[in-house]
């Protein structure tokens, strides 16, 4: 087949998945907002639905904010969780809020808006669901009729030419106002790629280039994309994947992007007999972990390797070597045993129960594209929201920057960590046992070591926390800290953008 008509295909086929009969009907009884309205778990504040925007608002600031994260960090995460008596079922669900922190010094303010998306305008307007999502069918809803009418633009952000573009997963990028978080509309690539999936996390070469990728599970299809730096598209295609998983991140190095495929695979039968999207998906262990890789520069060859059955969201870096036994890629990952997480522990948050499941692992795997032969091991480190310096994307790197110590009684995490993945040496800070930490990112300084910047939810005094600590010395705690008036809901994703 023609590119041109693959790539015309994925376009439509981006919502085919949910266009499919719907397993609940109007008026049946749905008691999720009940029952989280009904607890009384001290951080369920994180999951809450805010009401509004929240306007741009100065927070206390203990400490100085060093030099090198003047600027802004742009975050965003699922926060409109319920809307006319009916709950979310799903975290992933929610629709996106974006927030700006503007940091100078001693002075940090924040501003947080949810993406006007037109899903969530049609929504907000009808004060009910009108479409179904990722993991939830609401009562009455009716099939969607794009990819784009159910995108809830809530998952990560892409800082580009001035603007910021919020992703999801199943369809295009939305353009956001890097100053006002203003919603400016769907990124379109290029007319006949109106649309398509383009995925949340996107990797960017250290000379500018972005790299992203796309999924259509019905299909079977893999988006691939190549965007010069200034922003303009150079090449899109789509490649065929047999028993197409869920994918949520990839790496690049030099001269390949690697996928790592985990047996989660969509079930088109499942699909129609009425289950939502996610509970469409199947757990096949009997395929392994499959490890496709691309070559950057032609799209034709490809190879896959095989590892063991795991599950993961998120990748950290890759990085490849020539040596006497071959090409070999090391890539590092964040693994779990089974994909229990997105189906239980992301659900139960939404009427704020904590329902423990598999721990996920900071791992290493080398894949040596010569023997076809690929090797893993894990880490101590209990691991999520992998990030690592920018400057390193695709190069050889020894440090991750992580959330880490799982808590047993509470979902998510208490602590950030920054590990060496060659030694598997860490050092960590953790904030205390009233605190959830959200993904913290890297802020490069020059040839010094630089800072690990991010946000945490302190459900104590119901205050979300900014903080920023020196890289080499996390344990000895925040050299500068921000606190907001008010909790903000729990979030995914950021980006780093100097003043």
């Amino acid at each position: 087949m023609e590119r041109r008509e693959l790539l015309r295909l994925l376009a439509s086929a981006g919502a085919l998945p949910l266009l499919a009969p719907l397993a609940r009907a109007a008026g049946t009884e749905d008691d999720w907002q009940v029952q989280f309205e009904a607890s009384g778990a001290p951080w369920k504040t994180g999951f809450a639905t805010p009401r509004d925007d929240i306007p741009l608002t100065r927070a206390t600031v203990r400490g100085r904010f060093p030099d090198a994260v003047a600027g802004t960090l742009f975050r965003i995460g699922p926060a409109g969780h319920d809307l006319g008596g009916e709950r979310y079922h799903h975290w992933f669900d929610g629709d996106g809020m974006v927030h700006r922190f503007v940091i100078e010094g001693t002075d940090v303010r924040h501003q947080g808006r949810y993406v006007a998306t037109p899903k969530r305008v049609a929504e907000t307007k009808a004060g009910r669901r009108l479409f179904e999502a990722f993991g939830t069918t609401p009562p009455g809803v009716e099939p969607p009729t794009s990819a784009d009418s159910i995108n809830v633009a809530n998952t990560s952000v892409l800082p580009m030419g001035g603007e910021v573009l919020a992703l999801w997963e199943g369809g295009s990028a939305t353009r956001i106002d890097a100053s006002t978080l203003d919603t400016l509309g769907v990124k379109t690539w290029r007319a006949d790629l109106a649309g398509m999936p383009f995925s949340a996390h996107p990797k960017i070469d250290p000379d500018g280039t972005v790299w992203n990728f796309g999924v259509s599970s019905g299909q079977g299809l893999l988006a691939l994309y190549e965007i010069a730096p200034e922003g303009t598209l150079r090449r899109a295609a789509v490649v065929p994947v047999a028993d197409m998983p869920m994918v949520h991140d990839f790496a690049v190095t030099e001269r390949h992007l690697v996928f790592l495929l985990p047996p989660l695979v969509y079930d088109g039968k499942r699909k129609t007999d009425g289950t939502s999207f996610l509970d469409a998906h199947v757990w096949r262990p009997e395929l392994g972990m499959r490890a496709l890789v691309v070559d950057k520069q032609n799209w034709e060859r490809r190879q896959m390797l095989a590892l063991p059955a795991g599950f993961l969201f998120h990748v950290g870096n890759a990085w490849e070597e020539d040596t006497p036994r071959g090409t070999q890629i090391h890539i590092d990952y964040v693994r779990s045993d089974n994909a229990d997480s997105v189906f239980i522990s992301n659900r139960e948050v939404m009427r704020a129960r904590r329902v423990k499941t598999t721990e996920p692992h900071l791992t290493v795997a080398t894949l040596n594209l010569s023997t076809g032969r690929a090797t893993q091991t894990a880490l101590a480190q209990e691991a999520e929201f992998p990030r690592i310096d920018p400057r390193r994307v695709g190069l050889r790197h020894r440090q991750v920057v992580h959330a880490t110590q799982i808590r047993r009684d509470l979902p998510g995490f208490g602590a950030v960590a920054r590990t060496d993945v060659e030694t598997g040496r860490s050092q960590r800070f953790s904030y205390g046992a009233q605190t959830m930490v959200e993904e913290h990112v890297f802020v490069p300084d020059g040839s010094k070591p630089g800072w690990v910047l991010g946000t945490a939810f302190d459900f104590g005094r119901q205050k979300t926390v900014l903080s920023c600590f020196a890289a080499d010395n996390l344990a000895t705690g925040p050299v500068a800290q921000a606190t907001l008036p008010y909790a903000l809901p729990l979030g995914l994703h950021g980006a780093f953008v100097a003043a």
